[in-house]
């Protein structure tokens, strides 16, 4: 083969590779843009779950980054600025920490900076209130208070008893000591024996004078039911239960007369006597 034959052999392998290199980089996609940058802000956070009208320390809490179009509004930014103030909602793991979730600095410990203004927390001294309910109540639950009664004197129209809704959806804000829910949702009836409640200063009045005349009890509602229900008492006379008395015959109109006792006749016949009884025969009205 001449030189002149090699060259082009040459020639031909050299524009063929570079044709198909070229071709190659021509169908290869382009890389994708490197991601925007995201702005991202420190953020407190709970370092853990809080329980309601826990005071917050640093150990509650710490701070991380986030993108600053995720961050709520009122969101903390310094640790600084939540410890040593209490919880009015629980905090659970991960979740920033609103201003509005926690009570003003110097409000207090515990549950009195949790209670709305103008609102008070009563308990309820009494180891019968969740009897109708059989410890199902729990804290935030709604519920309505019964108050029972029992009538005393001969003349009472409620038959000796009534039972009246004395006030209807109303927050319980602890049961006993404990202000959140147990992992199984339920209280012991057997244990509980006072039950905290959110209510105005005239309902507190109200549940004072109940719980010291008669019987307390709740009845859960559920939470989404705020409406006002018409409601009436229940008595003894309207449900059936008043047992009548019996009839007292009436002293002023002396003994009841007796019937006078029958004649006696001795009937011989013989050797053979009878005795004959004769009862007298009581008149008509017309005296016959």
């Amino acid at each position: 083969m001449s030189f002149r034959s090699v060259l082009i052999v040459l020639l031909a392998l050299v524009f063929g590779g570079a044709a198909a290199l070229g071709i190659t980089v021509m169908r290869r996609p382009e890389p994708p843009p490197p991601p925007p940058q995201i702005e991202t802000v420190p953020v407190v956070v709970a370092a853990t779950d809080v329980a309601r009208f826990t005071t917050i320390s640093s150990d509650h809490l710490r701070v991380k980054q986030l993108p600053k179009d995720a961050v709520p509004p009122n969101a903390l930014t310094r640790i600084e600025d939540a410890a040593g103030r209490v919880t009015l909602v629980p905090l659970y793991y991960d979740e920033p920490v609103l201003d509005v979730k926690l009570a003003s600095h110097g409000a207090g410990r515990g549950m009195a900076p949790g209670i709305e203004k103008g609102k008070r927390a009563f308990t309820i001294q009494t180891p019968n209130v969740a009897s109708g309910v059989a410890g199902f109540i729990l804290p935030g639950n709604k519920v309505d208070v019964l108050l029972t009664v029992s009538g005393n004197g001969a003349n009472d129209p409620s038959g000796g008893g009534l039972t009246v809704t004395l006030l209807q959806d109303v927050e319980i804000l602890a049961v006993d000591q404990r202000v959140e829910a147990p992992a199984d949702n339920k209280v012991d009836a057997n244990q509980l024996r006072s039950v905290t409640l959110l209510v105005t200063p005239n309902e507190a009045a109200k549940l004072d004078l109940g719980q010291n005349k008669g019987t307390l009890h709740l009845s859960l509602r559920n939470p989404e039911d705020t409406v006002r229900a018409p409601t009436r008492k229940a008595t003894l006379v309207e449900i059936g239960l008043l047992e009548e008395k019996p009839v007292e015959p009436d002293k002023s109109a002396g003994e009841p007369s007796l019937p006078p006792p029958p004649l006696e006749i001795l009937a011989v016949r013989g050797t053979q006597q009878e005795v004959i009884y004769l009862r007298p025969v009581a008149k008509g009205r017309d005296g016959r």
